[in-house]
């Protein structure tokens, strides 16, 4: 089991900076792929990055150039680091964690999700 927890959402300007954390709890986190998305209410849960146990990243074409995604397996903790953020970045922004090393970028290959947490970008 992994248990997840996000941090560091909040309300930011158009153009402004966060990063976001994501801790893990259990057991061989460092073996795990982990992908941040995200989500408005009435729609789908979102990709937005993720990055393999080796350190791979892979980005939807909406926040390439702007959000890096990065771990530190000494911490357990991805981060998803955010820039230029634009008013349509607004979302609750969640992090999952899956097996396996291949690409994946759907809700459905993750197999442990956190809580969320709020991003808003005012305009």
């Amino acid at each position: 089991q992994v248990q997840l927890i996000e941090s560091g959402g909040g309300l930011v300007q158009a153009g402004g900076s966060l990063r976001l954390s994501c801790a893990a709890s259990g057991r061989s986190f460092s073996n795990y792929a982990v992908g941040w998305f995200r989500q408005t209410p009435g729609n789908e849960r979102q990709f937005v990055a993720d990055i393999t146990w080796s350190g791979i990243t892979y980005y939807a074409d909406s926040v390439k150039g702007r959000f890096t995604i990065s771990r530190d397996n000494a911490k357990n903790t991805v981060y998803l680091q955010m820039s230029t953020l634009k008013a349509e970045d607004t979302a609750v922004y969640y992090c999952a964690a899956r097996s396996g090393a291949r690409r994946k970028s759907l809700p459905q290959d993750y197999d442990y999700w956190g809580q969320g947490t709020q991003v808003t970008v005012s305009s």
